[in-house]
């Protein structure tokens, strides 16, 4: 077995303990390449069918394309897809494009505050119907309980303390130095009433095996990730007043493979066309411990 297989077989195990111990589970799928992946291997643990919701949390601020790739795989897959927004918060041009906050606030409210509400059932929470092609709105929506999401170790400083199954409270904060130890493939799966778990397949891939993976499964992506003949491209994607393109001419999988492999980005760190990021001190963790993605 070679070591994608081991991790494919790894990620498969833990959807499928994660769905048999927990009830009213979702799935973030952002549409980059790890949530992509991630809906790629629900597919495959569950036989060709995914049997709980994938959620996005809309910020208006995504690179349209992305909602196209959205769009166009919600339909083609027939998945349940739900968004989930801070609508008061864009209407009252509460966010950074806006000038209104800076950059770590607009996170907090367009991304923290609205995956918590959306997760809790509060505020407004659109679910596609596939027989009218439309997003409607849900009436009385139920909170979820869970929710598997494509973080992974490698990617960023704080993402490395979380666990496969990780615990957070009602307001999805997260306490890092309270967790369970996961030792021999021994995962706990029985919390406090009230608890939101937060479940990561991906937990020990690192970007080169995502990109591996799409290779040798041929999964479709965003093109914003190749070169499109200006010598740039999109390593990390996200909002686009605040994520921007690096210098490359990969516009193939291959291509980045060779680049994460012995390339110009084998020792540069992925996020790093992400301003957020610099804002929050190089990291993600004050924005992760109030319930960041």
């Amino acid at each position: 077995m070679t070591h994608l297989e081991e991790l494919e077989n790894r990620s498969v195990y833990i959807l499928r303990e994660a769905y048999a111990n927990f009830k009213n589970l979702g799935m973030l799928w952002s549409m980059g390449k790890d949530s992509t992946v991630l809906l790629w291997l629900a597919r495959k643990a569950f036989f060709g069918h995914v049997p709980f919701p994938l959620i996005h949390i809309d910020t208006h601020y995504k690179i349209p394309e992305m909602i196209t790739y959205r769009d166009k795989l919600v339909k083609e897959m027939k998945l349940t897809m739900v968004i989930g927004e801070n609508g008061d918060a864009i209407a009252e041009k509460r966010t950074f494009p806006d000038g209104e906050v800076d950059r770590l606030t607009c996170c907090k409210l367009l991304k923290t505050d609205a995956l918590t509400r959306t997760l809790n059932g509060e505020g407004k929470r659109y679910r596609y119907n596939h027989e009218t092609e439309k997003y409607e709105l849900e009436i009385n929506p139920e909170p979820f309980t869970g929710v598997i999401v494509g973080a992974r170790a490698d990617e960023e400083g704080s993402r490395s303390k979380e666990r496969y199954f990780s615990p957070r409270d009602k307001q999805n904060e997260w306490d890092i130095a309270d967790q369970p130890p996961e030792f021999w493939n021994q995962f706990k799966t029985e919390f406090a009433p009230g608890t939101n778990i937060r479940i990561h397949p991906l937990l020990d891939w690192t970007e080169l095996n995502i990109w591996e993976y799409i290779l040798a499964e041929h999964i479709p992506t965003v093109s914003l990730y190749y070169n499109q003949g200006d010598g740039k491209r999109y390593r990390s994607l996200g909002c686009y007043p605040c994520t921007f393109p690096v210098e490359s001419n990969a516009s193939s999988v291959e291509e980045i493979i060779e680049e994460l492999r012995v390339g110009k980005f084998a020792n540069i760190a992925e996020r790093s066309g992400r301003a957020q990021d610099k804002d929050d001190g190089g990291g993600l963790e004050t924005l992760r411990r109030e319930g960041y993605m």
